[in-house]
């Protein structure tokens, strides 16, 4: 029994310091309101997110000094996704830790040793008791978690929302394109789990993409994303957030879709030696017939006409692109 207790306090401290290699920073405001987690870093090679929210909670800290009047509603959280991978500057180490957030994940790395998880079990054991132990802290109203990524090819920006009417509409107040569909595509992300039957109080999640992963204005969009945010869930007042935020995703988004919907998506594997054609950008239009990319079977055609979304530019991932076609409203 000892030697079980023992097990167990060394696997809480454990966790206890690998809670704070997660916490970007924490800004508790002066009047109850959301739990606002803005989640970076999730794919430890998109950096933009992490300076993004870094530079966030300086201003915050800056703010009340030349703004008497602001006043913060509930919790600001930055935290850190796939710590590991982060400081390896890799997408991930073992597995995709966006495509393993569901419940009965969830559960068995919970129920499992800390020291038998494979490194993105453990980030995301990590992540769940961390997110927990938050709620229980500040009894929040409510959680809002915007979940910030960047891409491998350049062109537009784009939000992806779930089905949640909130969701959707903090989605569309980012103003950037709205893509709908997404979580039919894929499974397993941040978005599919924060709900309220995981977390017990109303719980909505937003996905931002900002850009490409080593574009210097991609982390000026995510700092616009997240202030933006804040403002669409009350966390701060319309009046403290300067139109400059509005204006950089506006003019980014001017001639791109307001809302387009997933229409296929091509899933690869490590050992199908996928090689995207060069010059693909977000939003491009393409026809059905088109050929896209290569891999051991042969040459790849579009399945769909639209536009292309996210065409891998890079050696880890297990989606090669993503079709979308607008919506009309």
């Amino acid at each position: 029994m000892n030697g079980e207790l023992m097990t167990k306090q060394k696997e809480k401290t454990m966790l206890e310091v690998a809670h704070h290699r997660h916490v970007l920073g924490e800004f508790i405001g002066n009047k109850p309101g959301p739990l606002f987690i803005c989640m970076a870093g999730m794919h430890g090679n998109e950096t933009a997110g992490v300076d993004a929210v870094k530079t966030v909670f300086q201003l915050l800290q800056l703010e009340p000094h030349v703004n008497p009047t602001f006043n913060y509603n509930g919790t600001f959280l930055g935290i850190l996704g796939n710590a590991e991978a982060y400081h390896q500057q890799k997408r991930f180490i073992a597995k995709d830790l966006n495509r393993i957030w569901t419940p009965e994940n969830v559960r068995r790395v919970k129920e499992t040793p800390y020291e038998k998880l494979q490194a993105e079990d453990k980030e995301l054991r990590e992540l769940v008791e961390l997110i927990e132990a938050k709620i229980r802290q500040h009894q929040p109203t409510r959680v809002v978690m915007l979940d910030l990524h960047t891409t491998s090819a350049h062109g537009g920006i784009f939000a992806i929302a779930s089905d949640h009417p909130e969701s959707i509409r903090i989605a569309v107040e980012l103003h950037a394109p709205v893509i709908t569909g997404m979580l039919e595509g894929i499974n397993g992300t941040t978005l599919h789990y924060f709900v309220k039957e995981n977390f017990g109080l109303p719980t909505i999640g937003v996905a931002f993409e900002a850009g490409q992963h080593n574009d210097h204005l991609s982390v000026n969009r995510c700092i616009a994303a997240i202030i933006n945010c804040m403002r669409s869930i009350k966390a701060v007042r319309a009046e403290d957030v300067e139109n400059r935020h509005d204006a950089l995703l506006i003019e980014y988004s001017k001639d791109l879709p307001k809302v387009a919907r997933l229409v296929s998506v091509h899933h690869i594997k490590p050992d199908d030696h996928f090689r995207m054609k060069p010059g693909f950008r977000n939003f491009q239009r393409i026809h059905k017939g088109q050929l896209l990319a290569t891999d051991i079977r042969g040459p790849i055609y579009a399945p769909e006409g639209g536009r292309i979304l996210m065409p891998l530019y890079q050696n880890q991932g297990s989606d090669g692109f993503f079709i979308v076609q607008e919506e009309s409203h």
